[in-house]
């Protein structure tokens, strides 16, 4: 029934999503809900001005129709959702990254009002980010959550309050982090259905059917995407799908209690968003001066000629890899080998 349910999950979030594609793309085209595309980018990008936005709304629904047809399945299988957490881990962790996903939707909504490629300010985003992140362990915390993580080589280990600031902390900057990995085509979706798969494999290791069923149906829903926003892109899924699959991979790796290896798993995102801080702070070091061509990272690699799609495969391979090192390492930690 769990191996049913996991399957079922991935093909009806892709088939959702992909379908969705028919309708909203060409609705997002009669309101004029297109991205502007900003002018110190790659000149090559311009063509891609006007392209609809606001996609991520495509999975969003998706994923949302997979856990309500498939979460039942898994429930009728489990006597104890207290002593799992199933509810608080998968139903707490999908909402959390709807509630990033509605932050990126008020980003959006104003960029496409305005015309402009700005939306919220850094303040006003980190804020509300900060309280999604706060009403997700607490509500962690109030399931029955402890300060005690898997580790690997090590096992359990409990820091006490530190578990908590650090997950606080990590989770704003991992959403962030993925947020930046968004900036053409597929890349995001691609790179995210990979860390999706990868989590689904440790969970099914883990015989944690819930969260089996989160992570098939991330994956269906980000490959349905793929239809619609490989290169050329159709259909951009803006801040409200970027920040929602951010809130999405932290759900994962903190539902099957082993959030470290989002430092391995999202080693991707953790590369774009460092060589964003780098280059800020490298210039204003040296006055003016670039680490890089460009930042983030994947913009780089196209001022040095790679193809859109070249980089896509490039991430998406470093990032099965990444996703093979923390399947070993999960097992490592659980015990299982």
């Amino acid at each position: 029934m769990d191996v049913l349910a996991i399957v079922l999950a991935a093909g009806i979030a892709f088939a959702v999503t992909a379908l969705l594609g028919k309708w909203l793309v060409p609705f997002l085209h009669k309101i004029n809900f297109g991205q502007t595309i900003r002018e110190v980018g790659p000149k090559w990008h311009q063509k891609k001005n006007g392209t609809p936005t606001m996609g991520g709304f495509m999975f969003i629904v998706g994923i949302l129709v997979a856990l309500l047809v498939c979460l039942p399945m898994t429930l009728a299988g489990s006597r104890s959702l207290g002593s799992n957490m199933l509810g608080t881990k998968v139903i707490g962790g999908y909402l959390m990254a709807l509630g990033f996903g509605a932050i990126g939707f008020i980003d959006d909504y104003i960029k496409v009002v305005k015309k402009r490629n700005l939306g919220l300010t850094v303040k006003q985003k980190l804020l509300l980010q900060f309280i999604v992140a706060a009403a997700y362990l607490a509500a962690l915390k109030v399931g029955g959550a402890t300060s005690a993580t898997m580790v690997p080589f090590i096992g359990r280990v409990d820091i006490g309050i530190w578990y908590w600031i650090i997950a606080f902390l990590g989770i704003v900057a991992m959403v962030n982090a993925v947020n930046f990995t968004d900036g053409i085509d597929g890349l995001n979706g691609s790179v995210t259905f990979f860390v999706s798969v990868f989590f689904m494999i440790i969970a099914g290791m883990l015989k944690s059917a819930g969260m089996g069923v989160l992570s098939a149906a991330c994956a269906g829903g980000c490959l349905g995407f793929l239809i619609w926003n490989f290169n050329p892109a159709k259909v951009f899924m803006g801040d409200t799908g970027s920040l929602f699959l951010g809130g999405m991979v932290c759900a994962m790796a903190f539902g099957l209690d082993i959030p470290i290896l989002l430092l391995v798993m999202g080693i991707v995102y953790l590369i774009e968003i460092l060589s964003v801080v780098l280059q800020v702070t490298y210039f204003k070091a040296t006055h003016g001066k670039r680490l890089f061509k460009m930042t983030p990272i994947h913009h780089s690699c196209e001022m040095s000629g790679w193809s859109e799609v070249k980089i896509c495969a490039v991430f998406s391979t470093i990032t099965a890899l990444a996703g093979l090192v923390s399947t070993f390492l999960a097992m490592n930690a659980y015990g299982i080998w």
